[in-house]
C-alpha cells in the first residue's frame, strides 16, 4: 500500500511547470503583477514621483518654516524683555519698597512678572501672584553681574519666558512673561503648515499627471503605431511634430518603419520575380515530358530518334538552368547573412580558377587577360562567383570570334578595379543604373538565356568586401563592368 500522496493535477509537475502556473494564477488575480502593471501606468507613475518629490519639498520648507518662525518670535519676545528689564534697572523700579508698592494689577495688564533678586538668594516682588520663575541662572546674574539672556522655564503648569539682569551690587532685576501668546501663533502655524503642504501635494500631482500626459503624447503615438505594425502590418509613417528628443525618437521610429516597408517590398518584388523566372523553364519542362511519356504510349506513334533526343536535350538544358538560377536565389537569399569566412587570397589566382572555368563553355569566343598580384581579405567562393558571373556575361553578349578583355588596374596602393569588357553591342544609357538590380532584364536580353541574377551577384559580394561596381560601356564598343575591390598589391620581386 502506497502512503499518502498530495494531488497536482494531470501528471506530476517540476518546478519550473508550478511556477508557470502561479505566474499565470497571479496574472488573473484583479491586484496581480499583470493588474498593477497595466493600472500603474507611466503617466500615474509621474504623477506620483511629482506629488513624492512636492511632499518632500513642503515638509522640508514647512520644518524650516516654523523652526524660523518660532525661533523669531521667541528672539523678538527676549529683546522686548531685556529692553524692559534695562529700562526698569536704571529706573527707581529697583528700589525693594517701591517694587513691593507696585500696584499687581499694572503688571498684570502688561503680563509681566517682575522680581528684585539677592546674591544671597532672596528675592522681592509687588506681589506673590507676580512673582516669575527664578532659579540658579538669575542667581549667577546677581553674582556675577551679567545679564542673562532669556531662556525657557514652567511655572505652575505655564511656559514662561525669563531674562535677567544686573541692577545694582549684588542684585538682579528678574522679569518674565507666559510664553502663552508664541504657543498659539506657533500653533497655528503649524496646523495651517500641513494643510496648506497637503494642498501643493495635491495640485503638483495634478500638475505632474498633466504635464505626463501631454508629454508622452508622441510616445503614446509611438506606442499606437508599434501596435498597429504588429496587428496589422500597416507601415506608415507617424507624424512628426517639434523639433526635441521625442521628434527625434519618432524619426528615428519612421526611418526603421521605412527601412521595414522597403525590406517587405524588396522580398514581395524577390518572390514574385523567382516565380515569374522559374514558371517559363517548369512550364517548358513539364510540356516536354509530357511529351515523352505521350510517346511511350502503345498507341501512340513512335517518336523519331533525333526529335526524342532533341526532347532530352531540351529537358537536360532546363533543368540546368532550373540549378542555376536555384543557385542565385540561394545566394542572394544569404543577402543578410552578416557570417562570411574571410581569409588572406590572391585575387590573381581566383580570377585564373573562374576563367579556367568560363573557357570550357565560351566557344569561339577569345580572351585578353592582364594580371596582376593583389591580395585582400576576402571569401574566395564568392569573390570567384563575382568573377565567374562578370566573364559570363561578357561571352554571352560577344559575338562568334569576339574577344572578351579582363584587365586587373591598381588605381591606388589600397584600392584595385578588375575591368571586364566585351566586344557586343553594349548597354544602352538607360539600363545602366539598373544592369546590377535583381532579375533586371534590358528589353533587348528577354530572349536571351539567363535569370537576371548574376550581375546583382556580383554587386553583393562587392558590398560584401567593401567594395564597389560600376557599368559603362567599353572602348571596343561592347559593355565595360568594372568591381573594385579594396587590399595591397605584391612587390614584383616578392617571394609566391
Amino acid at each position: 500500500m502506497t502512503g499518502p500522496q498530495r494531488l497536482d493535477g494531470p501528471g506530476d509537475r517540476t518546478a519550473a511547470d508550478r511556477d508557470e502556473h502561479a505566474e499565470r494564477w497571479w496574472r488573473r488575480v484583479p491586484g496581480g503583477r499583470e493588474h498593477d502593471r497595466e493600472r500603474f501606468t507611466l503617466r500615474a507613475r509621474i504623477g506620483v514621483l511629482a506629488a513624492l518629490v512636492a511632499a518632500t519639498m513642503v515638509l522640508l520648507v514647512s520644518a524650516a518654516a516654523f523652526l524660523v518662525v518660532r525661533q523669531n518670535l521667541t528672539s523678538s519676545l527676549d529683546e522686548t524683555l531685556l529692553l524692559r528689564a534695562q529700562s526698569a534697572a536704571e529706573s527707581d523700579l529697583i528700589n525693594p519698597q517701591l517694587l513691593a508698592a507696585l500696584p499687581p494689577a499694572v503688571l498684570g495688564a502688561a503680563d509681566l512678572h517682575i522680581a528684585l533678586i539677592y546674591s544671597s538668594g532672596v528675592y522681592t516682588s509687588a506681589d506673590p501672584s507676580s512673582t516669575p520663575p527664578v532659579g540658579e541662572p538669575e542667581l549667577t546674574v546677581a553674582r556675577t553681574g551679567q545679564a542673562q539672556g532669556g531662556r525657557t522655564t514652567s511655572l505652575a503648569g505655564e511656559a514662561y519666558r525669563v531674562v535677567a539682569v544686573p541692577a545694582g551690587e549684588g542684585r538682579a532685576l528678574v522679569i518674565a512673561q507666559q510664553l502663552d501668546s508664541i504657543t498659539r501663533v506657533v500653533s497655528r502655524l503649524g496646523t495651517a503648515l500641513p494643510l496648506v503642504g497637503l494642498g501643493g501635494v495635491i495640485l503638483a500631482g495634478l500638475a505632474g499627471v498633466a504635464v505626463a500626459r501631454t508629454g508622452l503624447r508622441p510616445v503614446q503615438r509611438l506606442t499606437a503605431a508599434t501596435e498597429r505594425v504588429a496587428t496589422t502590418g500597416d507601415l506608415r509613417p507617424i507624424p512628426v511634430s517639434g523639433s526635441d528628443e521625442l521628434a527625434r525618437l519618432t524619426i528615428s521610429f519612421n526611418a526603421m518603419l521605412g527601412a521595414l516597408a522597403a525590406s517587405h517590398e524588396q522580398q514581395r518584388r524577390l518572390v514574385a520575380d523567382a516565380g515569374h523566372e522559374l514558371r517559363t523553364p517548369l512550364t517548358s519542362l513539364r510540356t516536354n515530358l509530357e511529351l515523352l511519356a505521350a510517346a511511350d504510349r502503345v498507341d501512340a506513334p513512335t517518336l523519331p530518334a533525333e526529335d526524342r533526343a532533341e526532347l532530352l536535350d531540351d529537358v537536360r538544358a532546363q533543368v540546368e538552368e532550373l540549378s542555376h538560377l536555384v543557385g542565385d536565389l540561394v545566394e542572394l537569399a544569404r543577402d543578410d547573412d552578416p557570417t562570411m569566412t574571410t581569409e588572406a587570397l590572391e585575387l590573381g589566382e581566383i580570377v585564373e580558377r573562374a576563367l579556367a572555368r568560363v573557357r570550357r563553355r565560351a566557344g569561339e569566343v577569345e580572351f585578353d587577360i592582364h594580371l596582376t598580384r593583389w591580395i585582400l581579405d576576402g571569401d574566395a567562393s564568392a569573390l570567384e562567383r563575382a568573377v565567374l558571373n562578370l566573364l559570363d556575361n561578357a561571352v554571352k553578349w560577344s559575338p562568334p570570334g569576339g574577344t572578351v578583355r579582363l584587365s586587373m588596374i591598381p588605381i591606388s596602393p589600397e584600392w584595385l578595379v578588375i575591368e571586364v569588357a566585351d566586344t557586343g553591342d553594349g548597354i544602352a544609357v538607360g539600363d545602366l543604373p539598373h544592369v546590377f538590380d535583381r532579375f533586371y532584364r534590358a528589353d533587348t536580353s528577354r530572349t536571351m538565356p539567363g535569370s537576371g541574377l548574376g550581375l546583382s551577384i556580383v554587386a553583393q559580394a562587392a558590398a560584401r568586401h567593401g567594395g564597389e561596381v560600376r557599368a559603362g560601356r567599353a572602348p571596343e564598343g561592347g559593355a565595360l563592368l568594372s568591381l573594385a575591390l579594396p587590399g595591397r598589391g605584391v612587390p614584383d620581386d616578392a617571394s609566391p
